[in-house]
């Protein structure tokens, strides 16, 4: 019998918040981080590189490529949802990698870089 292998995908970080914009211009934010020149939020370090679209369903689900050279199997799914009231994003975002799972001090800079991105830097591109 042949078999084969499957790797499986772990989860390492997840978080959800609120953004002020409404879903689908925060759909366009995730899918053309780089649109508008004057309101600069994906800025990489050295270890990171540029994230390619692998899904995207407009405007609720982004799904990126790696941003870290040290973990390209990395992905980063982002659901967007109406917040409440109507008003702005709940936004969702997972980050999912292949077996092994990172070492406890890789898994927390990631997390602590995808806070910083999403909910620091795109936030305040929106000037909140």
């Amino acid at each position: 019998m042949n078999r084969t292998k499957i790797d499986l995908v772990l989860e390492i970080g997840n978080r959800r918040r609120a953004q002020p914009p409404p879903p689908a211009v925060l759909f366009e934010a995730l899918t053309k981080p780089h649109r508008d020149p004057t309101r600069p939020w994906l800025l990489l370090l050295k270890d990171e590189q540029e994230p390619q679209i692998l899904e995207a369903v407009e405007p609720s689900l982004v799904v990126w490529s790696s941003l870290w050279t040290r973990r390209p199997d990395a992905v980063i799914r982002f659901t967007l949802e109406p917040g409440e009231n109507a008003n702005g994003t709940a936004l969702h975002w997972a980050l999912l990698v292949d077996e092994p799972e990172p070492d406890a001090s890789l898994v927390g800079h990631l997390r602590k870089r995808l806070n910083e991105l999403i909910h620091r830097d795109l936030r305040h591109s929106f000037g909140q």
